[in-house]
């Protein structure tokens, strides 16, 4: 529906939503980047917008494509460092269970080999430090700790490195055992089909972000919209995890798409039930209302190209949501990854932690 930033953690293509009576360019330009970002833009309305009274019924009109893509997924590859066979660096203390904590930009491994240990030692100490913020009512208590932070920044980098080099992926996935090895090939495809939506930026300054909302909170708007409206919550969670990394993103996308869901002004009079566009609790219930109105949960293959369409997009969100049904702490890690923009010049990360 709007502007994105890099699959993982830069801006998306952007928009799908269009003015009514706009005709759309077709499949053609509907792959079309926006600069920098992953950022694209909910489609246009349906000719029966729903109400907070009414559920919704018809399709979406099939929205106009914007010239670029959304704000939150970027293509450029990642930065690695020598290949010399150590483990990723990490601070100078350990976490509470005893795991290394990798610095902001720590090396990545470009050897097969080292970087499937790498995402082996990362995947399991992060679960240990989800494990440990989620508690035994399972519920993120407060901001995220420091070990989630870290570990997840590392997980996000070694993925978006694996979704620039195919064939590094292929080689790595091949070494993990095979649980893990499902979530990679899904992380890394994921990537790289975002990737392909993103051109570079020289101007990446003009990129703001902010915090996201309490994760906790999050997820209860998220449930709410799947109560409401019958849309699965991580569906709903990837969708605008891809769009704004939960948030983190709050550029309009360039063709006025707006908010953490990026909706285009005249489908958020449609559908976004009377609220505030920039709300989270607001957005992710009036994508919900969309989402629904699109052919969702009947055919999320359908409902979500009408969101955005590119079957890369599609894609995309629905291997994201598969991992998070598949274990719900993806939630929290995925919620833990930052903003990159695809610059010029290289790779740019915005959001997160310093070294």
């Amino acid at each position: 529906m709007n502007a994105r930033t890099d699959p993982l953690g830069a801006a998306p293509p952007q928009g799908r939503q269009a003015d009514p009576g706009a005709r759309w360019a077709g499949p053609r330009l509907a792959g079309l980047l926006m600069t920098g970002v992953l950022m694209t833009g909910c489609a246009s309305p349906a000719t029966e917008p729903v109400t907070p009274a009414t559920r919704p019924a018809a399709s979406p009109a099939p929205p106009s494509t914007s010239s670029e893509p959304g704000a939150s997924e970027t293509g450029a590859s990642e930065t690695v460092g020598p290949d010399d066979g150590s483990p990723p660096p990490g601070t100078p203390r350990p976490s509470a269970h005893g795991d290394a904590l990798p610095a902001p930009d720590a090396a990545v491994p470009t050897d097969p080999e080292r970087l499937a240990e790498a995402l082996v030692r990362t995947d399991a100490a992060l679960g240990r430090a989800v494990d440990a913020w989620l508690g035994e009512d399972r519920k993120a208590d407060g901001e995220p700790p420091e070990p989630v932070v870290l570990l997840s920044l590392y997980q996000q980098r070694v993925y978006r490195l694996m979704g620039h080099r195919p064939e590094l992926a292929r080689r790595v996935v091949e070494r993990l055992p095979s649980r893990l090895a499902a979530r990679a090939r899904d992380d890394a495809e994921a990537a790289r089909s975002l990737f392909s939506l993103t051109r570079p930026t020289s101007t990446p300054g003009r990129f703001r972000t902010q915090e996201p909302p309490d994760a906790e909170k999050l997820r209860g708007h998220l449930r709410e919209g799947e109560r409401r409206f019958g849309v699965g919550w991580e569906v709903l969670a990837a969708v605008m995890f891809v769009e704004t990394k939960f948030g983190r993103l709050r550029s309009p996308s360039s063709a006025g798409a707006q908010g953490p869901m990026q909706f285009m002004p005249a489908t958020w009079r449609a559908y976004g039930l009377g609220g505030d566009v920039h709300d989270p609790r607001d957005a992710v219930l009036g994508a919900a209302n969309y989402l629904r109105a699109s052919g969702a949960p009947r055919d999320y293959r359908r409902a979500l190209y009408a969101y955005n369409h590119d079957r890369r997009y599609v894609d995309a969100v629905q291997r994201y949501a598969r991992m998070m049904r598949r274990d719900p702490r993806a939630y929290y890690t995925y919620y833990n990854w930052q903003v990159f923009v695809l610059t010029t010049r290289g790779d740019l990360r915005i959001t997160g932690p310093r070294g």
